[in-house]
């Protein structure tokens, strides 16, 4: 019977960012010929074979990835091993970025226009 199913190598960290290439493999340490496999997103089926390649991420690819090995022994009884749960997170590429230089430059101007204020307020009142 199968046993040991795993997934890998998977990504560096769950989360990913979008346009990052991403292609998982399923493999089983113990199961005799022919093993099958089924991959699951959110226990929904998305794929069969042992590759899964989304190629470029993108945030709707996000969720719990399974992979489930089956083989059968003696034409009758069915053996499965179920993988351990992979979350994947695709972050959109440039968005945070964007709002942490888009918040500090707002910040910016604010003091740069507080100090004006402050300097012409006290420049008249001499």
């Amino acid at each position: 019977p199968v046993a040991n199913a795993t997934i890998g190598p998977g990504p560096p960290s769950p989360q990913v960012r979008a346009g990052d290439p991403v292609t998982l493999r399923c493999s089983v340490q113990v199961g005799s010929a022919p093993v099958t496999f089924t991959w699951l997103r959110d226990g929904h089926e998305v794929a069969q074979g042992p590759l899964l390649a989304l190629g470029d991420a993108e945030p709707p690819h996000s969720g719990t990835y399974r992979c489930v090995a089956t083989n059968q022994l003696d034409g009758h009884r069915v053996f499965r091993a179920l993988s351990p749960e992979l979350e994947l997170v695709v972050t959109p590429r440039g968005h945070g970025g964007t709002v942490a230089a888009g918040v500090g430059g707002s910040v910016l101007l604010l003091l740069l226009l507080l100090g004006v204020i402050g300097g012409w307020h006290r420049w008249h009142r001499v």
